[in-house]
């Protein structure tokens, strides 16, 4: 024990000399966008709630109703844990993303690592974009097929590798629709065409694509209208479906084998009602209302145009994720404690999280921000990067 010690003492010595010591902040959420900390109100760009459906009435109506159906569900869902709910939100997802069947993980994170080591066995190939989700790369890392690392978003790369990399068995390509720490997107009508001419299974995340992208918010396959060219999609219910848990849908065989293979699904228990009540009310709010996508999407071109007209070095994309990249870590943590004074809440993103040298400001807008106060934001953050030095660059 004491060896342990003496090596997790050496671990947060070398944490903090590199300026990545994560601590676990408590706020006190006011309503989608803002918080309290210290009798203080601040407006939060680190989440995403991207719609801003945590708090709106008909979801925390759900939520409150399902209560009657128990506080948990005791049991995993193939043994006590199953009710109602879950298999009525399943259906909903699958017809919402074009499926003939949806299967319930309790994160995201276990979603994408279940259905990977569930689908690929020993001799297959996963072909993997290079910035991946933590989560899609352990989930390749627990299957036993072979992975190929492809350079980000380079479909010309891509079919360099699937042309010349030897498999036995199934190809695999997998990606995010939507890039979680760069709000870029992967190219997928490329990919689409490359799993076509290869004969692979093309695997989208699409956690930060549901209600942003695509007219009725369906996610990134909608958005570059091909909605039902991609057979398995990841998702969450955590960001736009303001709850918790996660999800794949895809053709019913592919979801009959991921429920009886997929050991993150097999050995969890169940949701509570409540955390499926409120994601069901927040889809069918999405459905119902999908100007609140557009609005999403108006907003964040807002806040990037602001920061670009600033001299801040902002790519265009069709995202709310808007990154501003620092470089060194302590100086990301910086930006953030300094935006914190002037009460705005922005996560300083750092290693492992990006690569090293890649540190950033990760933005967040939700459809539930005002416009004025993303101005406002807009401004404290680029006097704040101006005394960085991190205006006038590319995106100026």
């Amino acid at each position: 024990m004491n060896t342990l010690l003496r090596r997790i003492g050496d671990m947060a010595e070398k944490r903090a000399e590199a300026g990545i010591t994560r601590r676990r902040p408590a706020w006190r959420p006011l309503d989608a966008v803002h918080v309290e900390h210290g009798g203080e109100a601040l407006l939060v760009l680190a989440a995403n709630n991207y719609l801003g459906l945590t708090h709106h009435p008909a979801v925390l109506e759900a939520a409150r109703d399902a209560v009657a159906f128990g506080t948990g569900s005791g049991g995993a869902r193939l043994t006590t844990g199953g009710n109602h709910l879950a298999n009525a939100l399943e259906a909903e997802l699958a017809d919402f993303k074009g499926t003939e069947a949806a299967c319930l993980f309790n994160t995201g994170y276990m979603a994408n690592v279940g259905v990977i080591s569930a689908l690929a066995e020993a001799g297959d190939v996963i072909f993997s974009d290079a910035l991946n989700h933590a989560s899609l790369i352990d989930g390749c890392r627990l299957s036993k097929a072979e992975t190929v690392v492809y350079p980000h978003a380079d479909a010309t790369a891509l079919a360099r590798l699937l042309a010349s990399t030897p498999v036995a068995g199934q190809r695999f390509i997998i990606t995010d629709g939507v890039f979680s720490m760069d709000g870029d997107l992967a190219p997928l009508p490329d990919l689409v065409a490359l799993a076509e001419q290869y004969e692979a299974c093309l695997i989208v995340d699409d956690a930060h694509a549901v209600g942003v992208l695509g007219a009725t918010g369906a996610g990134t396959a909608e958005y570059f209208g091909l909605k039902n060219a991609v057979p398995v999609t990841l998702g969450t219910l955590s960001k736009a479906l303001a709850s918790e848990g996660g999800y794949v849908a895809a053709s019913r065989p592919v979801i009959e084998h991921v429920v009886n293979t997929a050991r993150s699904f097999i050995f969890s228990t169940a949701f509570s009602p409540t955390t499926v009540a409120a994601a069901r009310a927040a889809l069918a709010v999405v459905r119902a209302e999908p100007q609140r996508v557009a609005e999403l999407q108006r907003k964040g071109a807002l806040l990037r145009k602001a920061l670009r007209a600033g001299g801040l070095a902002v790519d265009e994309a069709p995202t709310p994720i808007i990154p501003v990249l620092v470089g060194e870590a302590d100086a990301a943590a910086q930006f953030s404690k300094a935006l914190l004074a002037e009460g705005v809440l922005a996560s300083a993103i750092r290693p492992p999280t990006v690569p090293a040298g890649t540190s950033r400001l990760r933005l967040s807008v939700s459809a539930a921000h005002q416009e004025e106060e993303l101005l406002r934001a807009a401004e404290c953050i680029v006097n704040i990067g101006r005394r960085l030095g991190l205006t006038g660059g590319r995106g100026a």
